[in-house]
């Protein structure tokens, strides 16, 4: 699975009637270029909003627990707008909705695959995206999955540097880097596979006693 964050300062947070607190914002956004070299073009969630067989989860830091409901949840000329409700009672929650409200915390990020994309160069298009959960995460990155994504890059920022030091050109060290990240995302993907089908094991195995 792989992670994006979005900040949220331009989102809107308020107190439900029942006392949840509810904010909303973009998830994503269209058409820009991340330090992953990823552009996210539109339409790339409109096949996983509609062939869903289970919500998109709100959590806490990717890791975290549940932490709410999204109420709504659409693309527009921009990117993916959600609308969301912290549960009141749920203490992971009710601390969240404590550090929105203190303007500590401003993250989105979407958890997702990519189910189709192209490359332009360098850069990594993607048309397609299987959406699993959307986080509420700390500002600049959470950590747990997301920090450790972060620490990926300025690594992969270093092997950049070490080629260019090599004698690569600015175009050739960068073509390199952004396959690495390219090959890491697939393999990425085959492990959430390989996980879906050990679940699906284990479950016919403590069911049916096979």
């Amino acid at each position: 699975m792989e992670y994006k964050e979005l900040g949220l300062q331009a989102a809107q947070v308020k107190m439900g009637a029942e006392g949840n607190l509810k904010f909303s914002g973009y998830a994503s956004v269209f058409n820009g270029l991340d330090s992953y070299g990823d552009t996210i073009e539109k339409g790339a969630y409109k096949n996983t909003l509609i062939n869903r067989d289970r919500p998109v989860q709100l959590r806490w830091n990717h890791s975290g627990p549940v932490i709410g409901k999204f109420t709504e949840m659409y693309e527009d000329e921009n990117g993916l707008f959600v609308e969301g409700e912290l549960t009141k009672g749920h203490s992971v929650a009710e601390d969240t909705a404590a550090l929105l409200r203190h303007q500590a915390i401003s993250g989105l990020s979407i958890g997702y695959s990519v189910s189709d994309y192209e490359m332009d160069g360098v850069i990594r298009k993607l048309k397609d995206i299987k959406l699993y959960e959307i986080s509420i995460v700390e500002t600049p990155a959470d950590n747990n999955a997301h920090i450790t994504n972060l620490k990926s890059a300025e690594k992969l920022k270093d092997v950049e540097g070490f080629l260019r030091s090599k004698g690569l050109s600015q175009a050739e060290a960068t073509e390199i880097v952004a396959t690495v990240k390219r090959i890491h995302g697939e393999r990425e993907a085959l492990k959430e596979k390989h996980d879906h089908v050990n679940t699906i094991k284990n479950f016919i195995k403590e069911t049916y006693n096979v």
